[in-house]
C-alpha cells in the first residue's frame, strides 16, 4: 500500500500519547505488522486483533511478545495475495474472544484491506508505512467501499 489510506504519523512522533488521540475509549484496535504489534504492546495498549507473519521489510524476525492472547489463528497468504483462506480465518478473528493474533504463514501487508471490510463498527486500524511511520485508519462506509473496490479489482 504506497499511499496511505488514513492518517500517517510520522516515525518520529510515533508515541503513545498520539496514537491513543486516535482511539476512543471503546475501540477495536486491530495491528497488521510485526513491528505495529510489537510497539502498541510496548505501549501498553493491546490490540483487540493482531496480525503478523514473523517478517519486517520482507526481513525474518521473532515475532512480537504475546500479551495474553486469548484465541491464537494461522493462515497461508503468499505475498502481493490476499487468499479466500485468509479473509476466512479475518472473519473467525472478528467473532473470536480478544485479544485474537492471526499468525500469517507468507504475508501479511495486504490483509489490511479485508480487514477493514470486514471489521467491527467503532474499529480503528493500525498499519506500518515503511520509512515513513505509522497509519491510523478510522473505519467508515467510506473506508469499507474503497477497500472492498481495491479488493475486487484484484480478483
Amino acid at each position: 500500500m504506497k499511499i496511505p489510506m488514513g492518517k500517517l504519523i510520522p516515525e518520529i512522533e510515533v508515541n503513545k500519547e498520539n496514537i491513543q488521540k486516535h482511539l476512543s475509549e471503546n475501540s477495536y484496535v486491530i495491528t497488521v505488522g510485526d513491528r505495529t504489534t510489537e510497539k502498541m504492546i510496548d505501549f501498553g495498549l493491546t490490540p483487540s486483533l493482531q496480525i503478523i507473519d514473523g517478517q519486517e521489510k520482507r526481513i525474518k524476525r521473532d515475532a512480537p511478545k504475546q500479551s495474553n492472547t486469548e484465541t491464537l489463528l494461522t493462515c497461508d497468504n503468499p505475498a502481493a495475495e490476499i487468499t479466500p483462506q485468509s479473509i476466512d480465518v479475518i472473519k473467525k478473528a472478528f467473532e473470536s474472544p480478544t485479544p485474537v493474533r492471526i499468525e500469517v504463514n507468507g504475508e501479511e501487508d495486504l490483509l489490511v484491506i479485508p480487514v477493514c471490510i470486514f471489521a467491527p463498527e467503532n474499529s480503528v486500524v493500525l498499519y506500518g508505512q515503511p520509512n515513513e511511520g505509522l497509519v491510523i485508519v478510522p473505519i467508515t462506509t467510506e473506508i469499507r467501499n474503497k477497500t472492498q473496490t481495491l479488493l475486487d479489482s484484484m480478483e
